[in-house]
Protein backbone atom coordinates (compact mmCIF):
# COMPACT_ATOMS: atom_id res chain seq x y z
CA UNK A 1 0.00 0.00 0.00
CA UNK A 2 1.28 3.26 -0.93
CA UNK A 3 1.53 5.86 1.97
CA UNK A 4 0.44 9.69 0.99
CA UNK A 5 3.48 10.36 2.68
CA UNK A 6 5.54 8.87 -0.44
CA UNK A 7 3.44 10.44 -3.16
CA UNK A 8 4.33 13.46 -5.08
CA UNK A 9 3.80 17.14 -3.55
CA UNK A 10 0.81 19.52 -5.36
CA UNK A 11 -0.41 23.08 -4.59
CA UNK A 12 -2.11 23.06 -1.41
CA UNK A 13 -4.83 25.27 -3.63
CA UNK A 14 -5.37 21.94 -5.49
CA UNK A 15 -7.46 20.58 -2.23
CA UNK A 16 -10.37 23.22 -2.19
CA UNK A 17 -11.07 23.27 -5.94
CA UNK A 18 -13.80 21.33 -7.35
CA UNK A 19 -13.74 20.41 -11.11
CA UNK A 20 -15.62 22.15 -13.40
CA UNK A 21 -19.15 20.67 -14.06
CA UNK A 22 -20.26 20.07 -17.74
CA UNK A 23 -23.84 19.97 -18.41
CA UNK A 24 -25.39 16.93 -18.00
CA UNK A 25 -27.36 14.87 -20.10
CA UNK A 26 -30.79 12.31 -18.73
CA UNK A 27 -32.66 9.96 -19.85
CA UNK A 28 -35.95 9.89 -18.80
CA UNK A 29 -38.33 6.90 -17.91
CA UNK A 30 -39.83 6.71 -22.06
CA UNK A 31 -36.09 7.13 -22.81
CA UNK A 32 -36.48 10.57 -23.96
CA UNK A 33 -33.25 13.02 -23.51
CA UNK A 34 -33.88 16.33 -23.97
CA UNK A 35 -29.92 18.17 -23.09
CA UNK A 36 -30.49 21.91 -21.99
CA UNK A 37 -27.70 22.28 -19.48
CA UNK A 38 -24.83 23.57 -21.54
CA UNK A 39 -25.87 26.29 -24.02
CA UNK A 40 -25.40 24.05 -26.82
CA UNK A 41 -26.59 25.29 -30.27
CA UNK A 42 -29.62 22.67 -31.12
CA UNK A 43 -28.13 22.68 -34.64
CA UNK A 44 -25.37 20.46 -36.38
CA UNK A 45 -22.85 21.88 -38.57
CA UNK A 46 -23.48 23.28 -41.68
CA UNK A 47 -22.49 21.57 -45.38
CA UNK A 48 -19.61 24.20 -45.89
CA UNK A 49 -17.92 23.55 -42.40
CA UNK A 50 -18.56 20.24 -42.26
CA UNK A 51 -16.73 19.72 -45.67
CA UNK A 52 -14.06 21.88 -44.77
CA UNK A 53 -13.51 19.82 -41.28
CA UNK A 54 -13.39 16.40 -44.07
CA UNK A 55 -10.88 18.28 -46.14
CA UNK A 56 -8.53 19.28 -42.85
CA UNK A 57 -9.05 15.90 -41.34
CA UNK A 58 -7.02 14.14 -44.20
CA UNK A 59 -3.93 16.30 -42.73
CA UNK A 60 -4.39 15.11 -39.10
CA UNK A 61 -0.68 13.76 -39.26
CA UNK A 62 0.64 17.08 -39.59
CA UNK A 63 0.62 20.08 -36.97
CA UNK A 64 -1.59 23.02 -36.94
CA UNK A 65 -0.49 26.29 -37.67
CA UNK A 66 0.72 27.55 -34.57
CA UNK A 67 -0.06 31.02 -35.20
CA UNK A 68 -3.43 30.61 -36.86
CA UNK A 69 -2.67 32.81 -39.42
CA UNK A 70 -6.13 32.56 -41.82
CA UNK A 71 -8.18 32.48 -38.74
CA UNK A 72 -6.93 35.70 -37.43
CA UNK A 73 -7.13 37.00 -41.06
CA UNK A 74 -10.35 36.27 -41.36
CA UNK A 75 -11.74 37.41 -38.52
CA UNK A 76 -9.50 40.71 -38.97
CA UNK A 77 -11.45 40.92 -41.99
CA UNK A 78 -15.35 39.90 -40.72
CA UNK A 79 -14.93 42.09 -37.82
CA UNK A 80 -12.49 45.26 -39.49
CA UNK A 81 -9.39 45.52 -36.75
CA UNK A 82 -6.14 45.14 -37.39
CA UNK A 83 -4.55 41.42 -37.48
CA UNK A 84 -2.42 42.55 -34.17
CA UNK A 85 -5.47 42.89 -32.58
CA UNK A 86 -6.73 39.45 -32.60
CA UNK A 87 -5.47 36.48 -30.45
CA UNK A 88 -6.98 32.69 -30.71
CA UNK A 89 -7.28 30.43 -28.06
CA UNK A 90 -9.26 26.99 -27.08
CA UNK A 91 -12.39 28.34 -26.85
CA UNK A 92 -13.20 31.82 -24.56
CA UNK A 93 -12.45 29.96 -21.41
CA UNK A 94 -9.03 28.95 -22.56
CA UNK A 95 -8.21 32.57 -23.40
CA UNK A 96 -9.29 33.53 -20.36
CA UNK A 97 -7.08 30.85 -18.98
CA UNK A 98 -4.26 32.58 -20.52
CA UNK A 99 -5.40 36.15 -19.62
CA UNK A 100 -5.20 35.39 -16.14
CA UNK A 101 -1.55 33.10 -16.45
CA UNK A 102 -0.71 36.91 -17.78
CA UNK A 103 -1.70 38.93 -15.05
CA UNK A 104 -1.20 36.57 -11.95
CA UNK A 105 1.10 37.17 -9.44
CA UNK A 106 1.19 36.33 -5.56
CA UNK A 107 -1.20 39.36 -4.17
CA UNK A 108 -3.08 39.83 -7.60
CA UNK A 109 -6.57 40.18 -7.48
CA UNK A 110 -9.43 39.95 -10.15
CA UNK A 111 -13.08 41.59 -9.73
CA UNK A 112 -16.30 39.83 -11.23
CA UNK A 113 -19.92 39.73 -10.72
CA UNK A 114 -21.46 36.86 -9.04
CA UNK A 115 -23.20 34.71 -9.74
CA UNK A 116 -21.72 34.54 -13.10
CA UNK A 117 -19.47 32.05 -15.28
CA UNK A 118 -18.84 29.19 -12.91
CA UNK A 119 -15.16 28.67 -14.51
CA UNK A 120 -13.93 32.00 -12.94
CA UNK A 121 -12.91 31.46 -9.70
CA UNK A 122 -11.54 28.28 -11.07
CA UNK A 123 -9.25 29.46 -13.00
CA UNK A 124 -8.28 32.22 -10.95
CA UNK A 125 -7.51 30.17 -8.48
CA UNK A 126 -5.58 27.93 -10.55
CA UNK A 127 -3.73 30.68 -11.93
CA UNK A 128 -2.84 32.11 -7.93
CA UNK A 129 -5.12 35.42 -8.49
CA UNK A 130 -7.42 36.41 -5.31
CA UNK A 131 -11.36 36.49 -6.87
CA UNK A 132 -13.43 39.45 -5.46
CA UNK A 133 -16.60 38.70 -6.06
CA UNK A 134 -19.52 41.51 -6.18
CA UNK A 135 -22.78 40.33 -5.74
CA UNK A 136 -25.35 40.83 -8.56
CA UNK A 137 -28.01 43.25 -8.40
CA UNK A 138 -31.83 42.27 -9.77
CA UNK A 139 -30.18 39.27 -11.48
CA UNK A 140 -27.63 41.39 -13.37
CA UNK A 141 -24.10 43.22 -12.72
CA UNK A 142 -23.99 45.94 -10.08
CA UNK A 143 -21.00 48.07 -11.73
CA UNK A 144 -20.95 51.11 -9.31
CA UNK A 145 -20.34 48.11 -6.95
CA UNK A 146 -17.89 46.24 -9.31
CA UNK A 147 -16.05 49.38 -9.85
CA UNK A 148 -15.81 50.05 -5.97
CA UNK A 149 -14.61 46.87 -5.16
CA UNK A 150 -10.97 47.65 -7.37
CA UNK A 151 -8.17 48.19 -5.53
CA UNK A 152 -4.33 48.60 -6.22
CA UNK A 153 -4.27 45.23 -5.73
CA UNK A 154 -6.74 44.40 -9.08
CA UNK A 155 -5.15 43.17 -12.20
CA UNK A 156 -8.36 42.38 -14.29
CA UNK A 157 -12.01 43.06 -13.93
CA UNK A 158 -14.11 40.44 -16.07
CA UNK A 159 -18.18 41.77 -17.17
CA UNK A 160 -19.48 38.99 -18.61
CA UNK A 161 -22.36 40.57 -21.12
CA UNK A 162 -24.56 39.23 -21.14
CA UNK A 163 -24.48 37.67 -17.78
CA UNK A 164 -24.10 33.76 -17.49
CA UNK A 165 -26.10 32.12 -16.03
CA UNK A 166 -29.06 34.93 -15.56
CA UNK A 167 -28.97 35.95 -19.32
CA UNK A 168 -29.41 39.88 -18.02
CA UNK A 169 -26.73 42.34 -19.86
CA UNK A 170 -26.14 45.85 -19.07
CA UNK A 171 -26.51 48.73 -21.39
CA UNK A 172 -23.82 51.34 -22.96
CA UNK A 173 -24.17 54.41 -21.03
CA UNK A 174 -23.45 52.49 -17.95
CA UNK A 175 -20.78 50.18 -19.31
CA UNK A 176 -19.42 53.49 -20.59
CA UNK A 177 -19.25 54.81 -17.11
CA UNK A 178 -18.29 52.26 -15.71
CA UNK A 179 -15.24 52.09 -18.04
CA UNK A 180 -14.27 55.60 -17.26
CA UNK A 181 -13.82 55.11 -13.59
CA UNK A 182 -11.63 51.67 -14.11
CA UNK A 183 -7.66 52.33 -14.06
CA UNK A 184 -6.02 52.49 -16.84
CA UNK A 185 -3.61 49.53 -15.48
CA UNK A 186 -6.28 47.43 -15.10
CA UNK A 187 -7.48 45.31 -17.72
CA UNK A 188 -11.09 45.30 -18.21
CA UNK A 189 -12.65 41.97 -19.65
CA UNK A 190 -15.84 41.64 -22.11
CA UNK A 191 -16.85 38.39 -22.34
CA UNK A 192 -19.09 38.65 -24.78
CA UNK A 193 -19.93 34.51 -25.41
CA UNK A 194 -23.57 35.16 -26.38
CA UNK A 195 -23.28 38.34 -28.12
CA UNK A 196 -24.77 36.99 -31.48
CA UNK A 197 -27.94 36.31 -29.48
CA UNK A 198 -28.13 40.00 -28.11
CA UNK A 199 -31.44 41.69 -30.11
CA UNK A 200 -31.71 44.73 -27.19
CA UNK A 201 -30.41 48.10 -28.91
CA UNK A 202 -29.11 49.39 -25.90
CA UNK A 203 -26.95 46.56 -25.44
CA UNK A 204 -23.46 47.68 -26.56
CA UNK A 205 -20.92 45.63 -28.59
CA UNK A 206 -17.46 45.73 -26.71
CA UNK A 207 -16.02 46.14 -30.05
CA UNK A 208 -17.05 49.46 -30.18
CA UNK A 209 -15.82 50.22 -27.52
CA UNK A 210 -12.44 48.60 -26.99
CA UNK A 211 -10.72 50.78 -29.93
CA UNK A 212 -9.87 53.79 -28.12
CA UNK A 213 -9.31 51.89 -24.44
CA UNK A 214 -5.93 50.47 -24.55
CA UNK A 215 -7.01 48.52 -20.80
CA UNK A 216 -10.11 46.81 -22.40
CA UNK A 217 -10.66 43.52 -23.91
CA UNK A 218 -13.14 41.58 -25.84
CA UNK A 219 -13.84 37.41 -25.64
CA UNK A 220 -15.86 35.57 -28.17
CA UNK A 221 -16.61 32.46 -28.86
CA UNK A 222 -17.24 29.47 -32.06
CA UNK A 223 -18.95 27.66 -29.31
CA UNK A 224 -22.26 28.99 -28.93
CA UNK A 225 -23.71 30.39 -32.06
CA UNK A 226 -21.17 29.06 -34.42
CA UNK A 227 -22.23 25.59 -33.16
CA UNK A 228 -18.38 24.34 -32.69
CA UNK A 229 -18.69 23.62 -29.40
CA UNK A 230 -16.87 20.23 -30.25
CA UNK A 231 -13.46 21.74 -31.47
CA UNK A 232 -12.87 24.23 -28.96
CA UNK A 233 -12.02 27.79 -30.40
CA UNK A 234 -12.13 31.20 -29.06
CA UNK A 235 -11.01 34.41 -30.09
CA UNK A 236 -9.99 38.00 -28.36
CA UNK A 237 -9.78 40.96 -29.67
CA UNK A 238 -7.96 44.03 -27.95
CA UNK A 239 -4.57 45.72 -27.95
CA UNK A 240 -1.45 44.54 -29.73
CA UNK A 241 0.28 44.78 -25.92
CA UNK A 242 -2.81 42.51 -24.53
CA UNK A 243 -2.99 40.14 -27.58
CA UNK A 244 1.04 39.60 -27.16
CA UNK A 245 0.53 38.77 -23.60
CA UNK A 246 -2.25 36.56 -24.63
CA UNK A 247 -0.02 34.58 -27.78
CA UNK A 248 2.96 33.65 -24.58
CA UNK A 249 0.63 31.99 -22.26
CA UNK A 250 -1.03 29.97 -24.84
CA UNK A 251 -0.12 25.84 -24.83
CA UNK A 252 1.17 25.35 -28.55
CA UNK A 253 -1.01 24.37 -30.79
CA UNK A 254 -4.08 24.62 -28.69
CA UNK A 255 -6.39 25.64 -31.31
CA UNK A 256 -6.69 22.46 -33.75
CA UNK A 257 -6.32 21.97 -37.44
CA UNK A 258 -9.77 21.03 -37.77
CA UNK A 259 -10.91 23.91 -35.34
CA UNK A 260 -9.22 26.23 -37.56
CA UNK A 261 -10.49 25.10 -40.58
CA UNK A 262 -13.84 24.77 -39.19
CA UNK A 263 -14.03 28.44 -37.87
CA UNK A 264 -12.87 29.89 -41.09
CA UNK A 265 -15.99 28.11 -42.70
CA UNK A 266 -18.07 29.40 -40.24
CA UNK A 267 -17.34 33.13 -40.99
CA UNK A 268 -17.94 32.45 -44.43
CA UNK A 269 -21.39 30.78 -43.90
CA UNK A 270 -22.09 33.23 -41.71
CA UNK A 271 -25.27 34.68 -43.25
CA UNK A 272 -26.51 31.03 -42.74
CA UNK A 273 -25.51 30.75 -39.41
CA UNK A 274 -27.03 33.69 -38.35
CA UNK A 275 -30.20 32.14 -39.69
CA UNK A 276 -30.29 29.84 -36.96
CA UNK A 277 -29.23 32.50 -34.28
CA UNK A 278 -32.65 34.17 -35.21
CA UNK A 279 -34.25 30.91 -34.69
CA UNK A 280 -32.96 30.49 -31.40
CA UNK A 281 -33.69 33.53 -30.25
CA UNK A 282 -37.46 32.90 -30.98
CA UNK A 283 -37.84 30.35 -29.40
CA UNK A 284 -35.99 32.03 -26.65
CA UNK A 285 -38.70 34.65 -26.54
CA UNK A 286 -41.62 31.90 -26.90
CA UNK A 287 -40.07 29.87 -23.67
CA UNK A 288 -40.25 33.09 -21.83
CA UNK A 289 -43.02 34.41 -22.73
CA UNK A 290 -44.95 31.15 -21.89
CA UNK A 291 -42.93 30.90 -18.93
CA UNK A 292 -44.31 34.49 -17.58
CA UNK A 293 -48.05 33.40 -18.86
CA UNK A 294 -47.39 30.25 -16.67
CA UNK A 295 -46.77 33.28 -13.65
CA UNK A 296 -43.02 32.36 -13.44
CA UNK A 297 -40.62 35.41 -12.67
CA UNK A 298 -37.93 35.27 -15.52
CA UNK A 299 -35.57 38.12 -15.56
CA UNK A 300 -35.11 39.38 -19.50
CA UNK A 301 -32.30 37.47 -21.11
CA UNK A 302 -30.14 38.38 -24.19
CA UNK A 303 -28.36 35.54 -24.76
CA UNK A 304 -29.68 31.62 -25.55
CA UNK A 305 -30.97 30.53 -22.14
CA UNK A 306 -33.57 31.51 -19.88
CA UNK A 307 -33.03 31.84 -15.42
CA UNK A 308 -35.33 30.72 -13.37
CA UNK A 309 -34.65 31.94 -10.07
CA UNK A 310 -35.53 28.99 -7.48
CA UNK A 311 -33.65 29.51 -3.90
CA UNK A 312 -34.50 26.03 -1.94
CA UNK A 313 -36.09 24.53 -4.73
CA UNK A 314 -33.64 24.62 -7.30
CA UNK A 315 -32.46 20.80 -6.24
CA UNK A 316 -36.26 19.53 -6.49
CA UNK A 317 -37.05 21.28 -10.30
CA UNK A 318 -34.15 19.91 -11.28
CA UNK A 319 -35.04 16.56 -10.54
CA UNK A 320 -38.72 16.81 -11.44
CA UNK A 321 -36.94 17.92 -15.38
CA UNK A 322 -34.74 15.06 -15.13
CA UNK A 323 -37.53 12.74 -14.08
CA UNK A 324 -38.82 13.64 -17.50
CA UNK A 325 -35.80 13.63 -19.25
CA UNK A 326 -35.11 16.94 -19.49
CA UNK A 327 -31.63 18.34 -17.95
CA UNK A 328 -31.25 21.92 -17.25
CA UNK A 329 -28.50 23.43 -15.35
CA UNK A 330 -29.41 23.70 -11.73
CA UNK A 331 -27.36 26.26 -8.82
CA UNK A 332 -28.35 24.67 -5.60
CA UNK A 333 -29.74 27.38 -3.77
CA UNK A 334 -30.01 30.38 -6.41
CA UNK A 335 -31.61 28.71 -9.35
CA UNK A 336 -31.61 26.84 -12.84
CA UNK A 337 -30.47 27.84 -16.18
CA UNK A 338 -32.18 25.99 -19.09
CA UNK A 339 -30.67 26.74 -22.50
CA UNK A 340 -32.87 26.97 -25.94
CA UNK A 341 -33.31 24.15 -27.94
CA UNK A 342 -35.46 22.71 -30.87
CA UNK A 343 -39.17 23.46 -30.65
CA UNK A 344 -39.52 19.92 -29.09
CA UNK A 345 -37.15 20.09 -26.46
CA UNK A 346 -38.76 23.24 -25.49
CA UNK A 347 -41.63 22.06 -25.59
CA UNK A 348 -40.77 18.77 -23.42
CA UNK A 349 -39.28 21.69 -20.82
CA UNK A 350 -41.90 23.73 -20.30
CA UNK A 351 -44.41 20.71 -19.91
CA UNK A 352 -42.23 20.07 -16.64
CA UNK A 353 -42.22 23.52 -15.48
CA UNK A 354 -46.32 24.41 -16.34
CA UNK A 355 -47.19 20.89 -14.17
CA UNK A 356 -44.54 22.28 -11.34
CA UNK A 357 -46.37 22.99 -8.14
CA UNK A 358 -44.17 25.73 -7.26
CA UNK A 359 -43.09 28.71 -9.19
CA UNK A 360 -39.76 29.64 -6.90
CA UNK A 361 -39.62 32.32 -3.94
CA UNK A 362 -41.26 35.68 -4.48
Amino acid sequence: MVSERNSPYFRAVLGSIPPYRPGRAVVGPDGRSVKLSSNESPYGPLPSVLAAVAAAATELNRYPDAGATDLIAALARRFAVPEEHVAVGAGSVGLLQQLLEAVGEPGAEVCYAWRSFEAYPLLAELAGVTSVRVPLRDETHDLDALAAAVTGRTRMVLVCNPNNPTGTAVREAELVEFLDRVPEHVLVVLDEAYREYVRDPGVPDGLTLYRDRPNVAVLRTFSKAYGLAALRVGFLVGHPHVTEAVRKTLVPFAVNHVAQAAAVASLAAEDELLERVAATVKERDRVRDALLADGWTVPPTEANFVWLRLGAETVEFAAACEAAGVAVRPFPGEGARVSIGAPEENDAFLAVASAHPTRGPR
